[in-house]
Parts: C-alpha cells; structure tokens; sequence
C-alpha cells in the first residue's frame, strides 16, 4: 500500500466513476468539460480536463452549406482595397 497522501477517494460503480466534489471545485470541473485519461507507463493515470466551450459561438462549427461564397463580393470588405 502507498504512503503517498490521498487528496480524495470515490468508487467505481459499473463503467463510471465520481469525481469528488473538492476535486471538481479545485479543477473548475463543470457539467459538459471532457476528462482525456492517459495510462502512463509506470501504470499512474494522468487526466486532463477539457473545459466545454461557452459564449455566442461555442456551438458554431463553420459553414456547411452548400452554397459558395466569395468573401471580396458577398460580404463587408470594409478596409479591403480593390481593383
């Protein structure tokens, strides 16, 4: 058994885990972040939290549309020069 400090403990139940809530407050872990679990080669787990995105454009994933556009003609050039 270690004799390393134990910052905070949770069991397993089926295929989840919690994480506890000092954990999750030191962390800012919210609900939506991502955890990224990397099993090093000594057998120790390294996780790293990804936060979810917010804001105006947090769910924009671009232009999927089917219509092309050229942006010197279909939208604002402002400060664009022409010829």
């Amino acid at each position: 058994m270690s004799s390393e400090p134990v910052d905070a403990e949770s069991k397993v139940s089926g295929n989840q885990a919690n994480i506890p809530a000092r954990i999750r407050r030191e962390l800012g872990i919210d609900d939506g972040d991502q955890l990224r679990w990397h099993l090093e080669e000594d057998g120790s787990i390294r996780v790293r939290v990804v936060q979810q995105r917010s804001g105006t454009f947090a769910d924009f994933d671009g232009y999927d549309g089917e219509k092309e556009t050229d942006a010197t003609t279909d939208h604002d050039t402002w400060g664009v020069e022409t010829e």
